[in-house]
């Protein structure tokens, strides 16, 4: 694995290859530069910070735990309803409640300045109408007959690992440990589900069709076969919280914190002050880079190198300002001029 390194010799931008080696360790420095540097803010500021989300968490007379109590009391404290009908309504609720605002901007093209994020310009402008109704057909096939009798199947699982069945809600901190543990788990799951999938034996047969978008829109993160969809996309969400036997309040909050990832990554802008979709979008443009959803397995396997070596990945990082990647990155970096002896 190599990335370019780029270099002038008087106007001319000359890219030079760099070892793999020194792409890891450099990799590697941000990446403990940011851990360190947050562990040291946190170990600093834990009192405050333990004070202060714990107080939100159980403001205003245990908010949280009110909201939880109006749940139980409106629906019941049958595991069995939470489990499956409440899963599966928040799942369908979140899913279409943000991917129809993207949806939305695919269709009318508005607000026309939100175009200046889009990651492929010129793609899906608008989205065709055909292809639109297909995949929602898809999706909501995947989310009514596939998703509903998974989370059934999945019920049974969770009854024999052992339910939290608790009318309490689980403590901040322990909800955060999970989501943390959920995250991880799901990196591991979908990174070697999902590299299966583009093995040549079952790639024609199963997960061509998800690629069936090269520049995708939101709702496609689960336009899937429908066994990839159980394999590559529900399994990983839900085998975190199958191995930690997790309250079912905090399912149902990871599967949705789970699903606005996906929208996003698959959304085809990179807005501000949101994560990077930059690489997925790329593996939708080139196919075979960028399997995984944090990147670390890509980064341990290789399977990022042309996206480290190109222009998208200087654009893979959460913007902080309003200014289009594009724009702050552009693909071509203008050449320099010179004007009676000075730079312009």
């Amino acid at each position: 694995m190599s990335v370019e390194a780029e270099t002038y010799q008087g106007d001319q931008v000359v890219r030079q290859p760099r070892p793999a080696a020194a792409d890891l360790v450099s990799t590697l420095k941000k990446a403990l530069f940011i851990i360190g540097s947050t562990t040291v803010i946190f170990v600093a500021l834990r009192n405050s910070l333990t004070y202060h989300l714990q107080h939100f968490w159980g403001a205003s007379g245990n908010f949280w735990q009110h909201q939880w109590d109006k749940i139980l009391h409106t629906f019941g404290d049958d595991p069995f309803v939470l489990q499956v009908y409440g899963t599966s309504i928040v799942s369908y609720l979140v899913y279409w409640g943000v991917g129809l605002i993207y949806t939305f901007m695919d269709v009318t093209g508005r607000p026309a300045f939100l175009r200046r994020y889009k990651i492929q310009p010129g793609t899906n402008e608008p989205v065709a109408s055909g292809k639109l109704f297909k995949c929602i057909l898809w999706v909501n096939f995947n989310q009514i007959f596939i998703g509903i009798p998974f989370v059934l199947f999945c019920y049974y699982l969770f009854s024999l690992r052992g339910l939290d069945q608790s009318p309490q809600l689980p403590t901040f901190h322990w909800v955060i440990f999970e989501l943390i543990v959920c995250v991880l788990i799901e990196e591991i799951g979908f990174y070697y589900s999902h590299r299966l999938f583009h093995h040549r034996v079952l790639y024609k047969h199963f997960h061509k069709m998800h690629h069936e978008w090269q520049s995708p829109i939101a709702i496609t993160a689960i336009y899937a076969h429908p066994l990839e969809h159980v394999l590559s996309n529900m399994g990983p969400v839900l085998l975190g919280p199958l191995l930690l036997g997790s309250h079912v309040a905090t399912i149902w909050l990871w599967i949705s914190l789970a699903q606005i990832s996906t929208l996003n990554a698959h959304s085809g802008y990179h807005l501000p002050f949101f994560p990077s979709p930059e690489a997925h979008d790329f593996h939708h443009l080139k196919f075979n880079q960028c399997y995984g959803v944090l990147g670390v397995l890509d980064l341990l396997h290789g399977t990022d190198d042309k996206f480290r070596a190109s222009k998208c990945f200087s654009r893979h990082l959460m913007m902080l300002s309003f200014v289009p990647p594009r724009e702050a990155y552009p693909d071509h970096l203008p050449t320099e001029k010179v004007i009676k002896g000075k730079q312009c």
